[in-house]
């Protein structure tokens, strides 16, 4: 049903949860929150009852009867100890809105999240670990403390028709892990497409992964466009392709931190990535002083990992500052290849 529900939400098997768009609003409690069991895929729910953080039910279908769950309502008691409650815990204590949590040994198949906002909280609007074919469309996730839609430790996700904005991290981020280092995982073939990121301090992250598709996105107003990071972990983070994306006028500072450089007027950067594709892109107006700024950069690691046998061909890189294409560091078998530009460093790759 539209309307706006102040809660945490669990999902820990495969079910749908779907909302009415901008109708359809997930915000922080106002109070603290004590997280419920999860309710299995199907379970009836009466009218009314209250909907404590942690249970992964999809909003009542068209027709059926159900109301937002006002701020302080009254939360179930819940019996300590299960490995779901744990898990419930762990999403509501990080100030996530939707959490899709599996295990190494039993990942998450399946979810669908669709049609829904997510707004507002401290961490993350939507967080995955441990999924496989987990799709997310037609979500706006706005105004996150870290993160928009995140995922680490998981393979075959869609990310189709979402707007990730405002974010304080990424709009979009997908790592293989992001409380360890690591060699990068294989995705399986995840895709990001058609999405609308912008205001965010990067628009799209691809963090030690390998095997997916970046296409078909708008990608504006943020301090970065995208960034694909690999580092000194075998396999490296890569043989991934990022097509036909607009990526225009990304010029909002970001204060450097211990990680990263000041941010502003990205278009891609890739750093310690191999057999990556970049083609048919749009990339123009990016500007600023950063080290990181331009169109397309291969930046030098700053932990030593090279970038080696990228093909960047056949994009429209323009107007972007200092220079539309970039190359440094010491990697090689990258290829730049009829790239319509005006700038390039070192000089002759246009």
């Amino acid at each position: 049903m539209p309307g706006t529900y102040y809660e945490n939400v669990l999902i820990t098997k495969s079910v749908t949860l779907r909302g009415y768009g901008a109708r359809t609003v997930i915000k922080p409690p106002v109070t603290a929150t004590t997280p419920g069991t999860p309710v299995a895929p199907g379970t009836p729910v009466a009218p009314g009852t209250p909907v404590t953080p942690g249970t992964p039910v999809a909003p009542p279908e068209p027709g059926a009867s159900g109301a937002p769950v006002p701020p302080g309502a009254a939360k179930a008691p819940v019996a300590p100890g299960s490995a779901a409650n744990g898990r419930a815990l762990t999403c509501s204590q990080a100030d996530t809105g939707i959490c899709v949590m599996g295990t190494a040994e039993q990942p998450v198949v399946g979810v669908d999240i669709r049609s829904l906002t997510v707004s507002g909280f401290k961490r993350n609007g939507i967080w995955a670990s441990h999924t496989d074919r987990l799709s997310v469309q037609r979500v706006i996730a706005e105004k996150n403390g870290t993160w928009g839609i995140a995922q680490e430790r998981s393979t075959r996700g869609l990310f189709r028709d979402n707007t990730a904005r405002d974010n304080a991290e990424s709009g979009l981020f997908i790592a293989n892990t992001v409380d360890r280092e690591g060699g990068a995982t294989d995705t399986l073939g995840a895709v990001v497409r058609r999405n609308t990121l912008t205001g965010n301090r990067i628009g799209v992250t691809v963090r030690r992964v390998r095997n997916l598709s970046v296409y078909g996105n708008t990608v504006t107003g943020n301090c970065g466009g995208v960034f694909v990071v690999g580092d000194e972990g075998e396999p490296g983070a890569g043989d991934m392709t990022i097509r036909n994306n607009r990526i225009h006028e990304n010029n909002k500072f970001c204060k450097g931190n211990s990680r990263l450089p000041d941010i502003q007027g990205v278009g891609i950067v890739l750093t310690g990535a191999e057999e990556t594709v970049v083609r048919s892109n749009s990339i123009r107006g990016n500007v600023g002083a950063s080290p990181l700024s331009g169109g397309i950069l291969l930046f030098k690691s700053f932990v030593g990992a090279t970038n080696t046998d990228n093909v960047i061909r056949d994009n429209d890189v323009r107007d972007n500052k200092p220079a539309d294409l970039a190359n440094q560091g010491t990697g090689s078998g990258n290829q730049f290849l009829n790239n319509r530009c005006e700038s390039s460093v070192p000089a002759g790759m246009c």
